[in-house]
């Protein structure tokens, strides 16, 4: 029996509906975009975590940070992490001045707050960590430096932050808080050229973060006070808005905060996160 003209109709219908489900399976999805991500539409959206994700980081994460990003393209296969690091208000600026950033990490809540004001954090910070200032001296102490007030003593050539980089935030509270004024020779963007002071001999002392004399080695000295418990920074990080790769920003971030960003953070001496 010959099938009727309504039956054949719809078997046509049928087979025009499977075909478009069909071709939009094989469309933008599978494409991948300049930033290596898939799924055409937001960059970064659904799926797996793929493509470059760039990481603004507070130059003391610097040790730390690069080590997790190693850990980071392991697990996630064709993702790469460009890592950035300088003092955290240096890269506040740059990132409201337009820099291509996904995530920016900062030594402090207070920059990060300033990131937000602009309205370029998506969505809540998220604390990570915390850091306190030692004093840091040539192999030898040669200047005899045992405490917070021997930097203040005079023909002391001590270097610390500038005030808005959180290290130098950090040494200006310690200052109020025990009434002593430091006369700085130098005063550095990052607490990384701090450290190149005292390693390099120009300083006989810098006022830098437990991490960073640590990473250093054998190449300074630190000299631990009890002060510096009166100026613990905290680290937030957070997914910038405008991210090209928000997928890959979320497990990086998730990656840092998780147990596992956690040991390393620890291991380079970072305290956890206040609760």
């Amino acid at each position: 029996m010959k099938p009727t003209r309504g039956f054949a109709r719809a078997k046509v219908a049928a087979t025009v509906s499977l075909l478009a489900v069909t071709l939009a399976g094989c469309g933008p999805a599978g494409q991948v975009d300049q930033n290596g991500n898939k799924d055409g539409g937001e960059p970064g959206a659904g799926g797996t975590a793929t493509g470059t994700v760039t990481v603004f980081a507070a130059a003391s994460l610097k040790a730390a940070f690069t080590e997790l990003a190693g850990k980071f393209e392991a697990s996630h296969p064709g993702t790469k992490v460009s890592l950035s690091f300088a003092g955290s208000a240096d890269l506040v600026t740059q990132i409201t001045q337009g820099a291509p950033a996904d995530v920016f990490a900062s030594a402090d809540t207070r920059n990060m707050a300033k990131l937000q004001d602009s309205g370029l954090v998506d969505g809540e910070p998220r604390d990570f960590a915390t850091n306190t200032l030692t004093i840091a001296v040539p192999p030898g102490n040669p200047a005899g430096i045992a405490s917070f007030r021997d930097l203040a003593r005079p023909g002391t050539k001590v270097v610390v932050c500038a005030s808005q980089v959180p290290c130098g935030a950090a040494a200006v509270t310690i200052e109020q808080e025990t009434g002593t004024a430091l006369s700085p020779v130098s005063e550095e963007s990052s607490v990384t050229d701090v450290l190149g002071k005292v390693v390099s001999g120009e300083a006989d002392a810098g006022l830098v973060y437990v991490t960073d004399a640590k990473n250093a080695g054998s190449k300074v000295e630190s000299i631990p006070f009890t002060e510096a418990a009166r100026a613990v920074n905290t680290y937030p990080m957070a997914a910038v808005k405008g991210a090209r790769n928000k997928q890959a920003a979320e497990a990086f971030l998730e990656l840092v905060t998780g147990s596992e960003g956690q040991a390393a953070l620890g291991n380079a001496g970072f305290g956890a996160p206040q609760q």
